[in-house]
């Protein structure tokens, strides 16, 4: 090494120390190989701007969630119907309240019932083309306000019995490989998509196959709390569509239990307006009260009633009853109606009014 000396004092065609060639001859071969990379690469060059632009590491500006798309689970679920521009509806299988049926809906209740594990089967309609990669997700949500803002999930028993990666998720989508199971990392609340396929030549719907892997009344599970099942349409990057939403009832005869809660409810009904017909009305004047019941009377002995009568021999004896009850109402609206003059009472111990000249 050279002690004390600086660059200032090399010359351009000097040897370097301890280097086999000049600085000249090597900056003469880097300069050639800089000329050989520039004409190979000068298409691409040819192509770059020609002044620097300040904004070329600039980042775009984050999407607020105000401006940004709507997360699918929200931390209240929305479970009111929202059909949309593209007209979501579902139809469900009409199988009857028979105790051999494993899945049946009630239209009255908006409710399906299905046994454990097994397939629905649930029509979806739409009435125009959905965008590219539409999808539906399938959300269950405890319908009462106390719970609704607990997850629903299987209860630990059925999970222990199942090997799946997704044993936790009560709504399962089958027959399809295409389905994913999510659990939301804000709400922890679990769902199930499955992309929504165009109907087949002929028809103008698609069907979807779930199936809800816990009874209703799972201990540690829905404990017999009533859920509601969310079915949204969605595009793939989560905006809604449209939403359809019905209660769910898992239990061992669908049949026998949508039978006893419509009768119920019908009765529920009906007591209810049984109880407003009852309420009492404002009390009228006793004047009213006699003119209302005089013409109630009149307009119910103008009515005319049918009535069949099984057997000759009872038909005769009511024939009797009737000309005799008409007869009597002849009689009594042919005699005249007299009026009686009612005079003044005696006074007792012998003594009498004393009438004065003018009567």
């Amino acid at each position: 090494m050279m002690e004390g000396t600086g660059f200032e004092g090399l010359a351009l065609g000097q040897d370097l120390p301890d280097s086999q060639d000049s600085f000249a001859e090597l900056w003469g071969n880097v300069y050639f190989f800089l000329c050989r990379l520039t004409e190979s690469f000068s298409p691409l060059v040819q192509q770059l701007p020609e002044g620097f632009d300040e904004k070329l590491f600039e980042f775009p500006p984050e999407v607020s969630t105000a401006d940004g798309v709507t997360p699918p689970a929200s931390t209240v679920p929305v479970t009111s119907d929202h059909p949309g521009e593209f007209g979501f509806q579902l139809r469900f299988q009409k199988s009857g309240t028979a105790k051999s049926v494993t899945s049946t809906y009630s239209e009255i209740l908006n409710k399906l019932y299905c046994q454990l594990a097994k397939t629905s089967l649930i029509e979806v309609l739409v009435t125009k083309e959905l965008p590219t990669g539409a999808l539906l997700r399938a959300t269950a949500v405890y319908k009462k306000s106390d719970h609704v803002a607990e997850v629903v999930r299987r209860c630990p028993h059925h999970q222990k019995e199942d090997a799946a990666d997704h044993s936790s998720h009560l709504i399962r989508v089958e027959g399809s490989q295409r389905a994913q199971y999510f659990e939301d990392p804000n709400t922890k609340r679990q769902s199930v998509t499955v992309p929504y396929e165009l109907p087949q030549l002929g028809t103008e719907m698609t069907t979807i196959l779930l199936s809800f892997m816990c009874n209703s009344s799972c201990m540690g599970g829905m404990n017999r709390r009533p859920i509601l099942t969310i079915l949204t349409l969605e595009t793939p990057e989560g905006l809604v569509l449209g939403r359809r939403c019905f209660e769910v009832r898992v239990c061992a005869c669908p049949g026998r239990d949508r039978k006893s809660e419509e009768i119920k409810s019908k009765t529920q009904i009906g007591t209810k307006q049984t109880t407003k017909r009852k309420n009492p009305a404002p009390t009228p004047n006793t004047s009213e009260k006699k003119a209302k019941s005089a013409s109630s009377a009149e307009e119910e002995d103008k009515d005319v009633f049918v009535l069949r009568v099984r057997g000759r021999e009872r038909y005769e004896w009511l024939k009797k009853i009737h000309d005799g009850l008409e007869l009597l109402d002849r009689e009594r609206l042919s005699k005249p109606t007299v009026s009686v003059k009612h005079e003044a009472a005696a006074p007792s111990g012998g003594k009498r009014l004393l009438r004065s000249d003018s009567e």
